[in-house]
């Protein structure tokens, strides 16, 4: 039944999104805006088809219908209802079905956000896409990726249970949905470039209609990856929390060039520059999308992260090159219409700091993409000799790549638009400046040592220190102007709230999470120390200004897991457990480590070898330092993005050809008017003529 119900719902999602297709194509080349309207009801049909089979799914492994070969193969009569729920994605088929279901689900929110706008030409051509993307993943549900594909022969009495790894740790409940929630979510500003260049509509007009979009497909990204760094530090037992592994490299790719785009944007909509660079950075972003869905999901790669392996990889792959040569293929074909009315003025301006952004965002994202397809490109033209690339290459150019951005981040938010002068810029990075020498002193005074972690930690506190006189100028540019309108003091207060949210503000908040981030990886990454221990029950050891004592051992059961724990005492305080865990019967046990976490350092534990009876036990022991700031740093990051889609402060619309020069910076006058003389709420170092 499950099977059936499921089929059903995977074959109604293809007809529709079909369908879609077919009513969408014939409005198009009719013209016919009833046609066009009439495109969009498919959406929710496609959602109901991805509800129906989901659900059928879900049932099937909460009941353990071993009947059908996914649940078989990733579930067993004794997995706990949570990792039963979680195993829908935790192989191949079941992610792709998670795919159909989100991409689904972004579908009907976006037809229904622009239901009253179907005719346009402009909307239906993206409702298009997003069905074509549809057809392409609800297809593989129906052919090399079915779900629902039921075993031949005798129905088995257990299935083999998810991987160990993925029933270790309840971050896998939410990593992997986060993730796909941000990889999915960049189908739709794909959808919105390829309509705006196949319409010849080229302003920005769909880029401020994909804004939020972006954003939350690049706040959702963001949070996957952070939980899945975490997931990494909480599970695998190596003490690390990033390996450049190349699923991790998947995910990243796509982060980077959408981060890039999130920047350029702001230029383009400013000042009408970078417009084919944008458009590139969306389809470059969205293809990067599925080549990772190739790398994750093909078995094409030998990854601690890829529990499965699939025929859908050449399939992955042609739908990856399908929409580089769409996308590339459009933009030259438009190439001519594309280009920018001027050029940026100076590179001493913010559009100046915003292209250098985007040219470190998108070299590094290519210095990914290079270290992780190589091995593959190297084993297909070597006769399946294999080669890897490690860390110390991706390091190599992540250290002089991060330390450019943190520069960047603290002196772009004080440049102007066009051009700048040693004036303007002494005056407003002098105090953030400051902060940053007085940390890289107290830095040095405090013994820290090494080139690397003291300029990012100095670097680190020029930015923080930037954002935040950039959040505190705004909300006093609030206040300000509400005080001059004649508010009360709770009208004023409620108006400096309305001046720390929007785009700007909460970028500057996005700032100092990623600082945070900076800070946390440079301590844990420079300063990290590693052993190894030999104790006897009630002996102790000393690592790092650390003291760990084995207190004991015990034995932990549940009918889906057995664990043996070591109890472990940290700095004479709370008692830890590492331990080796089994789950299910027959399976490889894994270690699963315990750590000691705190706002300083964590001390991280592993049972490393267990002895005959009576003999001494090995543990690892690593101290990290400041890693809890790197999870901090993310829910600030989240914090941030949160607000940048909350509207802000209104700004009087802008005309780039008249807006006057005030002491060399830009002040918004969309009229030309002369500026009448007497207080007005402009603020000349945020750049910004507020309506009260």
């Amino acid at each position: 039944m499950n099977g059936t119900f499921g089929h059903i719902g995977v074959l109604l999602g293809l007809l529709a999104a079909l369908v879609g297709i077919v009513v969408l194509v014939l409005g198009i080349r009719r013209n016919d805006d009833r046609l066009k309207r009439q495109g969009a009801i498919y959406a929710p049909v496609i959602l109901l088809g991805a509800l129906v089979a989901t659900a059928a799914m879900q049932h099937a492994l909460v009941t353990h219908d071993f009947s059908l070969v996914y649940v078989a193969d990733n579930n067993s009569a004794v997995t706990p209802l949570l990792y039963s729920i979680t195993g829908m994605w935790s192989a191949l088929a079941g992610s792709i079905l998670l795919w159909g279901l989100i991409l689904a689900g972004y579908a009907t929110v976006m037809v229904w956000r622009f239901r009253a706008r179907g005719s346009e030409s402009l909307v239906a051509w993206a409702t298009l896409v997003v069905y074509v993307v549809a057809v392409f993943f609800f297809g593989l549900m129906t052919g090399p990726s079915d779900p629902f594909r039921r075993v031949a022969g005798a129905v088995p009495s257990t299935g083999l249970g998810p991987n160990s790894l993925l029933q270790d740790n309840p971050l896998v409940a939410f990593h992997p949905p986060l993730l796909y929630l941000g990889l999915v979510g960049f189908t739709l500003p794909f959808a919105f470039a390829i309509a705006s260049l196949v319409t010849g509509e080229l302003d920005d007009a769909w880029q401020v209609e994909t804004r939020r979009w972006t954003l939350f497909a690049w706040t959702f990204l963001t949070a996957g990856i952070i939980l899945g760094a975490w997931w990494s530090y909480q599970v695998l037992g190596w003490g690390g929390f990033w390996a450049w592994d190349p699923v991790e490299n998947a995910a990243l790719m796509p982060w980077l060039v959408g981060t890039a785009y999130l920047h350029s944007v702001m230029v383009e909509q400013r000042r009408g520059l970078l417009r084919i660079w944008n458009l590139s950075l969306v389809v470059a972003t969205f293809s990067l999308t599925i080549l990772g869905t190739f790398l994750t999901r093909s078995g094409v790669v030998a990854s601690v992260h890829s529990f499965s392996e699939s025929t859908v990889g050449p399939l992955l792959l042609g739908f990856f090159g399908l929409s580089v040569f769409t996308g590339v293929g459009l933009i030259a074909w438009r190439g001519d219409r594309l280009r920018s009315p001027g050029g940026i003025d100076a590179p001493v301006s913010r559009e100046g700091a915003f292209l250098a952004n985007n040219l470190l965002f998108v070299v590094f994202a290519g210095v990914v993409l290079l270290g992780t397809v190589f091995p593959l490109l190297y084993q297909a033209l070597n006769s399946g000799q294999q080669v890897s690339v490690g860390a110390p290459y991706f390091n190599r150019f992540l250290i002089p790549v991060g330390l450019g951005l943190l520069f960047l981040m603290a002196v772009a938010p004080a440049l102007p638009w066009r051009r700048s002068s040693l004036e303007v810029m002494r005056g407003r990075l002098a105090i953030p400046a400051a902060v940053g020498v007085a940390v890289l002193v107290g830095c040095v005074i405090g013994g820290i040592r090494g080139l690397e972690p003291l300029l990012a930690f100095g670097l680190g506190g020029f930015a923080a220190a930037s954002a935040g006189r950039a959040l505190v100028l705004s909300v006093r540019n609030a206040w300000r102007t509400s005080r001059l309108a004649g508010a009360s003091t709770t009208s004023s207060v409620l108006a400096s709230w309305r001046g720390f949210v929007g785009r700007a503000n909460g970028g500057m908040v996005v700032h100092i999470g990623v600082v945070v981030i900076a800070v946390g990886l440079a301590g844990a990454t420079a300063f990290g120390q590693r052993t190894e221990v030999v104790l006897r029950r009630g002996h102790s050891a000393t690592f790092d200004g650390h003291t760990v004592t084995f207190v004991g051992t015990r034995v932990v059961s549940s009918p889906s897991r057995r664990a043996l724990e070591a109890l472990i005492q940290v700095d004479h305080g709370g008692i830890f457990k590492p331990a080796i865990t089994q789950f299910g019967a027959g399976t490889q046990a894994v270690g699963t480590p315990a750590i000691d976490s705190g706002w300083k350092d964590d001390v991280y534990l592993t049972i490393d070898s267990i002895p005959n009876r009576g003999g001494p036990w090995t543990f690892g022991v690593v101290v990290q330092p400041l890693v809890v700031w790197m999870w901090i740093g993310g829910g600030l990051i989240v914090v941030g993005s949160a607000l940048s889609a909350v509207p802000g402060r209104r700004r009087r619309p802008t005309d780039p050809v008249s807006r006057p020069v005030v002491t060399g910076i830009e002040v918004d006058n969309p009229a030309g008017t002369e500026i009448p003389a007497g207080p007005r709420p402009v603020d000349a170092e945020t750049e910004q003529e507020l309506v009260p």
